[in-house]
């Protein structure tokens, strides 16, 4: 990745977001635990002190006090890790949130093994498969900047529970085009190709289209597909991409277990069935190292991509 490519880690994008809008939505309210420095809600915090709530390390208490907001008519952003924001408050997301249909928005910031020094114990790989199984909770993971600030206008929007993950790390930003367009539930469309179809999300979405080029380089067709929205997923590009390629690839840096790959597989299986390698954390915890590090350990850099996939064609 070249160093010249403008990179912002998604976690900033998400926070600037929250603030650039506050005059838009005036019943914007945002919480966090004691991590407002980390999530980048302090840049709201600084703008709008007053619809800033710090919710000491409690995560399930702000959920709780989140829920009551919306029941007020007030729209809530709670703020945390995704360890903690999806992991540890499970339950209040499931019964204070989900469970009522509130319209609450969780963005969970440090998620997968680009949280890179802090460890397994942060690295949170399984948030994709939780958020998805909560009924009516729509579930989000933007690749880069555009894709997150234009998702957090897009969660205020929609009426009901929102996750939205996004990275520690900066990545490179590749929707800054006068065409790029957002909408929940739909993928992305960001090459072309007739012999296999890569579909990947978030921070994994600019080097899919890294491996994509080496892949051409080999002589092999390759179609890439971003899908920011988990759930609801779009079946519709998803079938395309499996009539006319056939064999696909899911590209996440989560668990392939519960995430994007298991949601392209569901639908495959049930209406076109095709050959699906699902590419990202194989049934493992992570470890400490640097974050660039780890995606080479993993095979989820650019040169893991197309290892992976040169292994299976």
């Amino acid at each position: 990745m070249s160093d010249e490519v403008k990179k912002v880690a998604t976690r900033q994008s998400y926070g600037e977001a929250l603030a650039e809008l506050g005059d838009q939505y005036p019943d914007l309210v945002v919480l966090d635990a004691d991590l407002a420095n980390a999530t980048k809600t302090g840049i709201f915090q600084k703008k709008y002190p007053d619809r800033h709530i710090d919710c000491g390390i409690a995560e399930a208490d702000m959920t709780g006090i989140a829920a009551g907001l919306a029941t007020c008519g007030k729209i809530p952003f709670i703020s945390s890790f995704a360890m903690f924001a999806a992991g540890r408050n499970y339950e209040q997301v499931r019964n204070s949130i989900g469970y009522p249909h509130l319209n609450v928005k969780i963005g969970a910031t440090h998620a997968g093994i680009t949280v890179g020094e802090d460890g397994a114990s942060h690295q949170c790989c399984e948030d994709l498969a939780l958020m998805r199984t909560i009924p009516g909770m729509t579930v989000v993971c933007p690749s880069d900047d555009v894709e997150t600030k234009a998702a957090v206008k897009a969660a205020l929007d929609m009426k009901g529970p929102f996750y939205m993950r996004t990275s520690r790390a900066a990545m490179p930003v590749i929707n800054d085009k006068p065409d790029y367009k957002f909408e929940l539930g739909k993928g992305v469309l960001l090459k072309d190709g007739k012999d296999i179809t890569i579909i990947a999300t978030g921070v994994e979405v600019c080097y899919s289209l890294e491996a994509a080029k080496m892949l051409e380089a080999d002589g092999v067709s390759v179609r890439v597909i971003n899908i920011h929205t988990i759930k609801p997923l779009d079946e519709e590009i998803v079938l395309k991409a499996a009539k006319e390629t056939g064999k696909i690839f899911t590209v996440e840096e989560a668990s392939v277990i519960g995430g994007l790959g298991s949601a392209v597989t569901e639908v495959t299986s049930a209406k076109c069935p095709t050959t699906v390698v699902r590419l990202g954390m194989q049934d493992v915890f992570g470890e400490s190292g640097t974050w660039a590090g780890l995606l080479e350990k993993y095979e989820l850099d650019a040169k893991g991509i197309y290892k992976q996939v040169k292994a299976q064609i």
